[in-house]
């Protein structure tokens, strides 16, 4: 077998590598995790779909199937194991899964998340306002702080219940938990301060409800406490809060880049009020989901016509399906909103489909409808190979997005 390629590769973004290895050494490869811990990597549209398919099947997600885990090969100090082993719904299967996700869909359904677009349009304006303010007193701006982060990670909180001041602590946790750059003390320190806060906030909400999805979770316990355990409400809120939000605000960073680097599509974008388009596009070309972790096959599987073993950990690109040329063609790495639709992989699909879509798709519309409806002649302040993007096996978009406004805004 040959040696394991390594992930992440040294000065090349998590995404690169990915479509990298899938175009020179094959749609399945065995690579080498941070904390010399081996994988295989599935990268194509056609594995990927086949393994998604086959969830609670032919694949787990339950950690106890992670054979590795257990046998003293991986250290207790590895920092993807909270990640992993979280009690959480990204672990289930079967009827523990279906469970959990009906409790969770209910703040997710199309019609909730419809309902919310009054409010995300008015934290978008609120926030767009700001930015034209720190605009008037310097040449450029950065919208990751400004706009793209702060518009999902407040959205989410809102829904439930999170207080404003409290808020952005949540995004810094999320920030080194989902960082392959941070050590085992640096994870553990975030994990262990997550986790706290959500036991605490429960708590308080316990004693003070309020008209928020916790309270409706906390309500939801008590009236049929054998469905939800306490550590089951801890785990749905670390998930909710951090999964809510972290994907989206690479996705409209994303977006922008893509449409600033290609003045045609962004043209193309204004005429046809083609807002939807370019939310899809983004999700197809510009995916900030880089890798889900992890599958675990429940016996020896077949793959390409590779072998993997059972207990072997498979950790599948989303982003990589959209780029890949056997699907999409041999410019599917180019953003091209005149492209004929077809279905991409971005959310996942089966009993694992992101059951967040609606509500990512509605920000990231309003968001980038709004940003370039407010600053007609914005412009990246620097060419888009220039920008850098975050150190993660799991989400990707820019650390910083800076940009030049209309003069006179």
């Amino acid at each position: 077998m040959a040696n394991p390629l390594p992930l992440p590769a040294p000065a090349e973004r998590t995404s690169e590598t990915i479509g990298r290895y899938r175009d020179q050494s094959g749609p399945v490869v065995r690579i080498e995790l941070p904390g010399r811990v081996p994988a295989w990597l599935v990268s194509s549209y056609e594995l990927v779909n086949e393994v998604l398919t086959n969830d609670g099947v032919l694949y787990s997600k339950n950690p106890r199937n992670f054979t590795a885990l257990h046998d003293g090969s991986i250290p207790a100090d590895w920092p993807l194991r909270q990640l992993i082993e979280g009690d959480h719904l990204l672990t289930k299967d079967g009827e523990d899964h279906r469970r959990l996700r009906g409790l969770i869909n209910r703040a997710f359904t199309p019609a909730r998340v419809q309902r919310l677009e009054p409010r995300v349009r008015q934290i978008t304006d609120d926030l767009l306002r700001q930015v034209a303010r720190e605009a008037r007193h310097a040449p450029e701006v950065d919208l990751v702080p400004l706009f793209t982060e702060p518009l999902p990670v407040i959205v989410i909180c809102e829904l439930f219940g999170v207080p404003e001041g409290e808020q952005f602590q949540i995004r810094d946790w999320s920030n080194t938990l989902l960082s392959h750059a941070a050590g085992p003390e640096q994870v553990a320190a975030a994990g262990a301060g997550l986790l706290g806060y959500l036991g605490d906030y429960i708590r308080r909400r316990r004693e003070e409800p309020g008209d928020d999805l916790t309270t409706a979770l906390i309500r939801a316990q008590e009236e049929d406490g054998d469905r939800l355990s306490d550590e089951e409400l801890l785990w749905i809120l670390w998930l909710v809060l951090i999964a809510g939000h972290e994907t989206t605000v690479h996705l409209i960073a994303n977006a922008v880049v893509a449409l600033c680097a290609d003045p045609e599509q962004l043209a193309f974008a204004r005429d046809k009020d083609a807002w939807e388009q370019v939310v899809e596009e983004a999700l197809r070309s510009r995916n900030s989901v880089v890798g889900v972790m992890f599958r675990y096959p429940l016996r020896d599987v077949r793959l390409g016509g590779t072998t993997v073993g059972a207990g072997e950990p498979i950790m599948v690109s989303l982003s990589s399906t959209g780029t890949d040329p056997a699907k999409f063609g041999p410019d599917a790495g180019r953003f091209d909103l005149a492209r004929v639709p077809d279905v991409h992989l971005a959310f996942g699909r089966g009993p694992h489909f992101c059951l967040g879509a609606p509500l990512a798709r509605l920000e990231a519309r309003v968001a980038l409808s709004s940003l370039f409806a407010r600053f007609p002649r914005l412009r990246l302040a620097v060419p888009p190979g220039e920008i850098r993007y975050t150190s993660s096996l799991i989400t990707e978009g820019p650390v910083a997005l800076p940009v030049v406004l209309d003069p006179q805004e």
